[in-house]
């Protein structure tokens, strides 16, 4: 789960960790109060949407008056912002951050992220903050430090003096960098955070230490034990399919491909989507019902599917454990009889009562393409979206 840039730095102050002032709005009167109350001279006008890149966009502007705080809240209230992680299609603007100026000296990077590698929590610093990290890993990777915690340990002073050393600060500034990095750590662990980045982390003119951004992803099954970080989320920032899936506790990712995918278990939804782009096409999503799936959520998951324009064709890649097959065809057949099944549709059942769900979708009169396997399946499905164009 995500949250806004305004959210994030209200979750890191509970931990004391320096912020600039800052007020949300939701319209432009909103904005212009927000303004006046943090007293200026220079203001940060930022959108707020889940996605990075939004001062490249237009989406972040830094002003020196109230009328232009005004002039900024009017023009980003209700645009639709582009950014290298929006996509074309962008994401429309439904709330600001109007935040005080900050005095910058110095710009680094800064972040905390689980290593799935080393299955620790990692820092990583750079000097290079305010630019794209991927492409400072990719040119200059030696600008770049990770380092590891140890679980048992935790957090330590020497880490926080390895950051500061890296980031080429000292003295008091260092000893600042220092106390962040205890602070961050503790407010990742705390919140069960899957990513924690500031970009830039800045020092002032009079050398204070500051979180100019912040962006933090949180572990979807830890939620259970933040309602109050549940309660920060926000359904516009997130895909309409996938919400529904939510609703019926299907793991749902929508994609850019035609071909949608109904699978069961992550590592089987996975091998569907590559041997579809082997066969030449591409996932319109991906989408796991799960091993204990009833027919309500398989109808449900069927339905998300067809309701989708850019999928020309489904794939049903079932292999029955603890899921039987021929629960997998009664909600096919349940949700083809609430929605039209205008496309092409493959399915391939194995395991458990599979010869029964066989049965169950050839009686049911529906204009489907049985496969015997995951190659045939995909070559099937592949070349029936191509013949139906």
């Amino acid at each position: 789960m995500n949250i806004h840039e305004y959210q994030a730095k209200a979750v890191l102050k509970e931990f004391g960790v320096p912020v600039p002032r800052g007020v949300p709005a939701f319209t432009i009167d909103e904005a212009v109060k927000a303004a006046g109350d943090l007293g200026g001279p220079v203001w940060v006008v930022k959108s707020q949407i889940h996605a990075g890149g939004r001062g490249k966009g237009g989406g972040v502007k830094v002003v020196k008056s109230v009328d232009a705080v005004k002039s900024e809240a009017t023009r980003m209230l209700g645009m639709t912002l582009i950014t290298h992680q929006t996509g074309p299609q962008g994401r429309l603007v439904r709330r600001l951050y109007v935040e005080e100026g900050s005095p910058i000296a110095k710009e680094f990077y800064l972040s905390l992220l689980v290593d799935r590698d080393t299955s620790r929590i990692a820092f990583i610093a750079s000097t290079e903050g305010g630019m794209d990290i991927e492409e400072v890993a990719h040119n200059t990777p030696e600008k770049i430090l990770t380092i590891h915690v140890d679980p048992a340990a935790g957090v330590q002073p020497f880490h926080g003096r390895r950051i500061a050393k890296a980031l080429g600060v000292t003295g008091d500034t260092a000893r600042q960098v220092g106390a962040l990095v205890e602070k961050l750590y503790k407010a990742f662990v705390a919140k069960d955070m899957s990513l924690l980045e500031i970009n830039p982390l800045v020092v002032t003119d009079k050398g204070n230490v500051v979180c100019l951004d912040a962006k933090i992803n949180f572990d979807d099954n830890a939620l259970y034990r933040h309602k109050d970080i549940q309660e920060l989320h926000d359904p516009f920032e997130q895909d309409p399919a996938e919400l529904e899936a939510a609703k019926y506790d299907l793991n749902f990712i929508k994609l850019d491909g035609s071909i949608g995918c109904l699978v069961n278990g992550a590592g089987l939804a996975m091998a569907t989507m590559d041997i579809i782009k082997l066969y030449g096409s591409s996932p319109a999503n991906f989408l796991d019902v799960g091993g204990g799936a009833n027919k309500e959520k398989v109808t449900a998951a069927f339905k998300i599917l067809l309701k989708d324009p850019a999928v020309k064709g489904i794939l049903v890649n079932i292999f029955g454990g603890i899921m039987r097959c021929d629960i997998i065809a009664e909600g096919i057949i349940a949700a083809a009889k609430e929605v039209s099944l205008g496309v092409p549709l493959v399915a391939r059942l194995s395991g458990t009562n599979a010869d029964l769900g066989k049965k169950i979708l050839a009686e049911s009169g529906l204009n489907l393409i049985p496969a015997d396997d995951l190659a045939d399946a995909a070559d099937k499905i592949v070349k029936a979206i191509k013949g139906a164009k």
